[in-house]
């Protein structure tokens, strides 16, 4: 039998060596593609190792914060502190810091905003003419705001300069007197309509004062007005040697400032975010001890100092640790306009108002100033422990959440609110009368509440804050941008343009915080205070802050770095853990990563268009997901490569066979029994496959190189079994069938007669008779076809579900780059696969009917008619091959993926068109045989 079978082999070289190629491409195909796909495997898995570590593992939170978008679609809000305000317990906090495995707990208390102040600094020097006795600067200012899209212009400010002498008052504590105390020794009565401002010698000795409307503002409306309509001038006297002379005060005092340069300060209102934090806690997550660059850090024990102010006040100041980069958005422009014919003094204020603003000037210039510059100003001005403030911590707000309204297209709207109530801003113990910022008109989108204030009778608190250190949130410890989770407690989220009219828009550039705490886009804490300071700080409040004032945990696990199923399920147990412990809300941002959202922001009142923005929300558990994605494609892929492979070697074995029946039927008249047929048939294919395998073996390793696929000795030796098994399977059908047919068959025709009565009348129809007649070939070329369509569909489809269940966070967009070439590498063989399937029914089918086609050429076809008619029929199985093919991949598809995207569909069309298109293309190899055939041999044996 083995010398049989090896004479076989020899003496049907031509047949041997394609069935042995067949096996070996189908053998090669399948280890290179189960190797590109481990490697991919390994790719995923270390990019995750590599990149999923972040701040902290797990979130803590307060029952019942999680929003019902954050809990349907497993994200995370970049602001989502903006909106928590207390609700877990230092005792809960404790337990989380006891359950094992804990490395690192960190809270933050986030307390309110508060309306402070920056000073805001023009330059008026070269704007003064020395030769006037007597002018008056105009300021015109602008505020803007959102990358300059938010503008409103403000009432005018005036800086009255004057060579005459000026006086000034002096505060003497005692708010009962009716008289104000100047600086010349006398006392002037208090003019409430007009302040305690500077008075303007005249000759005589007389002085009249300058009256300041700010001043009369500020009492008059608690500071509830915008600082858009409060105008103001401020009197500055110029010296003979050209210097000039004003007063400030110090220490509840006014004193004489003689400086070089006129610069115009006033006060822009700032609502400043507070948070408490345990410094340790927050030294060992992210290293905020060494990222302080003036001053000292904050001390675990810092707390509030009180001193008294009065009979029955106090003030408390707490000490904070101030950002040194503030992250706000806005800014104020001005005009200059110099007045030399004003006339300020000893005019009352309606008069005043009338006079300024009929006045002729001339135009003098801009000038621009930042609120980040003004903040950065303010903290210039002392870092210390003791002495005054920075600013005020009087009426504090806190802000909810905002709302969003989901579009068909998944885009999140922002739900606009009207402005909040001015009156947060009041309050009876509320000394804080500064302006209202002039974003608070604009339209909110987060719920403004105030913190209530001590009951009536209670003890006055005069609260502010002083600054002990700055540090720089650039210098806190990095971490990889794929897996970034919120920090802003330390910066703001970075909003970009979604589509290219917003990013004109936006000028380029990511949107900031406005400085409106209603507004959407909530600033980091400007200023960090101790937990031991909050009781001190709250003490009298109202307020379910003051007993349980931490709003979340951030939690790192101890041994857990990059993401790996181990840590995976240790995070989870630590999760479970926590909760049982507290009965707080976790949630897993282990191996989680930003995952853009869009959202459309509403147009504001200021100028700012509807704006359409990319928002980096943070997807809990992407790397979870990205491994279940990979490990079901890697499936997939072995199962697919597996099924094409075995049905290829199945074809071209039937094929074999169908080729040899008149042999076999001779030895079955030999006396061959029907075992032994089926053992010549399969230890053929047995020869052929060894062969290949072992052929396979020495090709995997230079194919892999030059791919830059890696595949081990185990995985290049299995090609031998492989490729033994696939031939083994692939010929056991065709062999069994061999050995059952009766010794006659191979007498019958390959070509039933026509059943059809009428005759075809071209050539397109006689190509489907001819389809028809031969039905069991017909199905078998479709067949063939459809395996590769299906094949190739399904591949796209498994593809397309990897992605698509990854895409949308920067992890899964920097991971899928890794996949897409063992996904473009196993639908190319695949196709080729199918392709070399498609070719061979082809082939044989010109064979097999060589003799009719002879006829046809005897009797005077010309060879473009016939290789039309075998054209039409090439096209005729290629479509049907594409739409059953077509049908299959799609119904595949809707298994892999869920559903039927519009994308699947569109693939499996482009599929079926190119199919088509290959068949045609495969049947102009059998067409140019046609010219070679032995017409007269031919017709001779018929």
């Amino acid at each position: 039998m083995l010398g049989f079978i090896w004479a076989q082999l020899r003496g049907r070289a031509g047949r041997s060596v394609a069935l042995l190629a067949g096996v070996l491409v189908a053998t090669t195909g399948f280890v290179v593609l189960t190797g590109a796909t481990t490697t991919s495997r390994l790719e995923v898995t270390g990019a995750l190792e590599r990149n999923t570590q972040a701040a902290y593992d797990i979130l803590v939170r307060p029952p019942g914060t999680r929003t019902p978008l954050e809990a349907e679609r497993g994200l995370v809000r970049p602001n989502y502190l903006s909106g928590l305000f207390g609700g877990i317990t230092p005792a809960q906090y404790e337990q989380v810091k006891q359950v094992a495995g804990v490395d690192v707990a960190a809270p933050i208390a986030m307390l309110g905003y508060s309306t402070s102040s920056v000073s805001i600094r023009f330059d008026l020097t070269d704007a003064v003419d020395h030769s006037l006795d007597q002018q008056v600067i105009r300021l015109d200012p602008t505020f803007t705001a959102e990358r300059g899209l938010s503008t409103a212009p403000s009432s005018p400010r005036y800086v009255y300069v004057t060579k005459r002498p000026l006086i000034y008052p002096e505060w003497n504590d005692d708010v009962e007197d009716e008289s104000t105390p100047y600086s010349d020794g006398r006392d002037y009565p208090f003019e409430l309509l007009c302040g305690d401002v500077p008075r303007e010698v005249l000759s005589g000795g007389r002085s009249k004062p300058i009256c300041n409307p700010e001043l009369v503002s500020q009492r008059a409306n608690g500071g509830l007005e915008s600082e858009r309509k409060s105008w103001s001038v401020d009197t500055v006297r110029l010296l003979p040697d050209g210097r000039f002379e004003a007063s400030r005060w110090v220490s509840h005092r006014a004193e004489r400032v003689i400086t070089d340069q006129l610069v115009a300060t006033y006060r822009v209102t700032v609502p400043f975010l507070l948070a408490a934090i345990d410094p340790d806690a927050e030294q060992r997550l992210v290293g905020l001890r060494d990222a302080v660059t003036e001053g000292r850090p904050l001390r675990a024990e810092d707390t509030a100092t009180e001193i008294a102010i009065g009979p029955g006040a106090q003030r408390r100041s707490i000490p904070v640790l101030s950002t040194s980069r503030p992250y706000l958005d806005g800014s104020v422009r001005s005009t200059l306009t110099r007045l030399p014919q004003a006339r300020p003094a000893g005019l009352k204020l309606d008069e005043l108002e009338r006079t300024l603003g009929r006045a002729n000037g001339i135009d003098v210039g801009t000038r621009e100033y930042t609120l980040s510059d003004g903040y950065r100003d303010m903290l210039a001005e002392g870092i210390s422990e003791t002495g005054c403030c920075n600013g005020e911590l009087q009426t504090i707000m806190q802000a909810g959440a905002p709302e969003y309204e989901r579009l068909p297209d998944g885009t999140l709207r922002a739900v606009a609110r009207p402005p909040f109530d001015h009156a947060l801003y009041g309050g009876e113990n509320n000394l804080n009368f500064r302006s209202r910022p002039w974003l608070a008109d604009d339209n909110g989108f987060r719920p403004m509440t105030a913190l209530p204030q001590p009951p009536s009778g209670a003890r006055l608190q005069v609260r502010d804050w002083q600054t002990v250190g700055i540090f720089d949130p650039e210098k806190l410890s990095g971490f990889s941008d794929l897996s970034r989770v919120p920090l802003e407690t330390y910066e703001p989220p970075r909003i970009d343009g979604a589509d290219e009219r917003s990013r004109q828009a936006l000028g380029g550039r990511p949107l900031e915080p406005s400085g409106n705490p209603a507004g959407y886009l909530s600033s980091p804490p400007l200023l960090l205070t101790s937990l031991a300071a909050v009781p001190k700080l709250l003490e009298g409040d109202v307020a379910p802050t003051r007993t349980a004032p931490i709003s979340a945990i951030r939690v790192r696990v101890a041994d857990v770095a990059g993401y790996t199923e181990r840590s995976a399920e240790l995070v989870r147990l630590i999760a479970e853990r926590i909760a049982d412990a507290t009965g707080l809300d976790v949630d897993l941002t282990f191996g989680s990563s930003p995952a853009p959202q869009t959202v459309e922001l509403p147009a504001g009142s200021f100028g700012r268009p509807e704006l359409r923005l990319t928002e980096p929300w943070s997807a809990l558990g992407v790397a979870s997901v990205i491994t279940k994605a990979v490990d079901r494609k890697s499936l997939v892929l072995f199962g697919l490569v597996l099924v094409v492979c075995a049905l290829f070697l199945g074809n071209a074995v039937s094929a074999a066979v169908r080729d040899r029946r008149p042999e076999l039927a001779v030895l079955a008249c030999l006396g061959w029994s029907a075992r032994r047929i089926a053992g010549l048939v399969l230890g053929e294919v047995a020869a052929l496959g060894l062969t290949a395998g072992l052929l396979a073996l020495g090709l995997a390793f230079p194919l892999a190189a030059a791919l830059n696929i890696e595949i081990g000795w185990q995985r290049a030796a299995l090609a031998v079994p492989v490729a033994l098994l696939l031939a083994l399977v692939a010929g056991l059908v065709p062999a069994l069938r061999a050995a059952g047919a009766h010794p006659a068959a191979a007498l019958r025709p390959l070509v039933a007669p026509a059943r059809w009565a009428r005759r075809p009348h071209s050539l397109f129809g006689m190509a489907l008779v001819n389809l028809v007649r031969t039905p069991g070939r017909t199905l078998l070329g479709a067949g063939a076809l459809a395996i590769g369509l299906t094949a190739l569909t399904l591949v796209s489809a498994a593809a397309y579900a990897f992605r698509g269940s990854i895409v949308g966070s920067l992890l899964g967009d920097t991971v899928s780059l890794n996949v897409r070439g063992a996904d473009t590498l196993a639908a190319v063989v695949t196709v080729l696969l199918g392709a070399g399937a498609v070719a061979d029914v082809l082939y044989l089918n010109v064979r097999d009917r060589a003799a009719e086609l002879s006829t046809l050429g005897a009797i005077g076809w010309t060879d473009t008619a016939l290789s039309r008619l075998v054209g039409y029929e090439g096209l005729l199985i290629g479509a049907l091959g594409a739409v059953a093919g077509a049908g299959l991949g799609l119904a595949g598809a809707a298994w892999l993926v869920g559903g039927l995207p519009a994308a699947l569909i569109l693939v499996a069309a482009a599929v079926a068109t190119g199919g088509v298109l290959l068949t045609c293309l495969a049947a102009l190899v059998p067409a140019a045989l046609l010219r070679r055939l032995p017409t007269a041999r031919l017709l001779a044996e018929e």
